[in-house]
């Protein structure tokens, strides 16, 4: 074999591997309501954004004066949480997406009905 053309292989081999490996898509997270935050009038903060399975959804909120909690689109849109849905209260809440529709909304009365609720669907 001359000198090189066994780089050349080895070169290739390696170049041929690297593209076989899946590709690695790096999550992305997003703070609800942007820099206003978790907080009134945020239901249409999704629009126009894509999320995908495992991308990070930062709720930050005054948490003396509002709460989060993960609900199912009926509750979604009756604005009322179920007594057994987990209430998150620390005000830099982190949720993982899964694959599908997520829906969270404010639990204290009035702030749900006032648009302090999001719907996000993740691919």
């Amino acid at each position: 074999m001359a000198k090189g053309r066994g780089s050349a292989i080895v070169v290739a081999m390696v170049i041929m591997g690297m593209l076989m490996l899946p590709h690695v898509a790096e999550a992305a997270t997003y703070v609800v309501g942007g820099a206003g935050g978790w907080t009134f009038n945020v239901d249409a903060w999704p629009k126009g954004k894509r999320f995908k399975a495992g991308d990070t959804l930062v709720f930050n909120y005054n948490s003396g004066i509002h709460n989060m909690v993960a609900v199912d689109k009926k509750s979604y849109d009756s604005c009322s949480a179920p007594s057994s849905a987990k209430v998150y209260q620390s005000g830099k809440d982190q949720i993982k997406l899964k694959k599908g529709q997520s829906f969270f909304i404010c639990s204290i009365a009035g702030h749900c009905q006032s648009g302090m609720k999001v719907a996000v669907t993740a691919s």
